[in-house]
């Protein structure tokens, strides 16, 4: 099968991750029981989650002149992920997240560093590797007029457009009409409803909807179309739904129609969730195939 021209354009940042068996709460102090760093930022594990489903993936991000950066770099050059502007910024440390995973899920804090310059003029330095895309994918870790900017370059080429609203904010009118799918999780479409009355009638065919351990949904018309996820056994929930943009666009540009692609994503975001780490958690075809299996799809 020919391998898909993907484009990820969005956040990096390392992932400093506490493990605890409860989340404290406001002016408590609370005994962890381990920590870990490793690599995420939703653009790069959607990135991560793409390149090992066997696609041909190139990023646009940026990293801080600092030891987190280099790690970041490093991970994709071992996934096979071709990161466009490889130029640390200095004196700007790289985007952080502070992860506290509880009881199978988790709570995050995400200092944006050197995400806050991935700017216009950034993309457009790299417009023409964008223009060899079959998808474009983005999310909302980086300033908005960068991703309206990415909306307006994928509208005039006609190139298809994920943008995963997360965290949810007020969209523009640009990218609301450019862009293919939008893929919020059901707390998000809550917070895009209010900052859009609109959404459910204008841009209702765009919407794929993560609901956990549930499944998805989407809407062919005014029905309401589920597809209900698979049995698994959660050990870190961190980058699911990163997950399943990754495996939703994998499947959707190699060939299979809409539901089975979210079939294929709600598999894929099982496996991931099965193992510990956003990035070292993604799934290999295979595994997801396998999942698919034993499922009886």
């Amino acid at each position: 099968m020919k391998q898909s021209k993907i484009t990820v354009i969005g956040s990096l940042n390392m992932d400093l991750v506490v493990i605890s068996d409860e989340h404290p709460q406001i002016g408590e102090t609370v005994i962890g029981k381990d920590f870990k760093t490793t690599c995420g930022g939703k653009g790069g594990n959607q990135a991560v989650a793409a390149a090992k489903l066997g696609n041909d993936v190139q990023f646009i991000g940026r990293v801080g002149d600092d030891a987190f950066g280099d790690g970041i770099l490093s991970t994709f050059d071992s996934f096979g992920i071709d990161m466009i502007e490889r130029t640390p910024l200095e004196n700007t440390p790289t985007g952080i997240a502070c992860v506290t995973v509880s009881n199978n899920d988790n709570s995050i804090i995400i200092i944006p560093g050197a995400n806050a310059e991935v700017t216009p003029e950034l993309v457009d330095i790299h417009k023409e590797r964008i223009l060899e895309s079959d998808f474009v994918m983005t999310q909302l870790e980086i300033p908005m007029e960068t991703v309206n900017h990415i909306a307006e370059i994928c509208a005039a080429h006609k190139i298809p457009l994920l943008v995963n609203p997360a965290p949810a904010q007020r969209l523009t009118d640009i990218i609301l009409e450019a862009c293919t799918y939008i893929t919020p999780n059901e707390i998000e479409l809550e917070q895009l409803n209010r900052f859009h009355p609109n959404l459910m009638e204008d841009y209702k065919d765009k919407l794929i909807v993560t609901c956990g351990k549930e499944g998805s949904f989407y809407f062919e018309g005014d029905e309401k179309q589920v597809v209900p996820g698979f049995e698994t056994t959660p050990v870190d929930t961190t980058g699911a739904g990163d997950c399943f943009n990754g495996a939703f666009i994998s499947s959707i540009t190699n060939g299979r129609d809409l539901k089975e692609s979210i079939r294929f994503a709600n598999a894929a975001a099982s496996v991931a969730i099965s193992k510990f780490g956003a990035q070292e958690g993604m799934p290999t075809e295979q595994e997801v195939l396998d999942k698919l299996r034993e499922a009886g799809n």
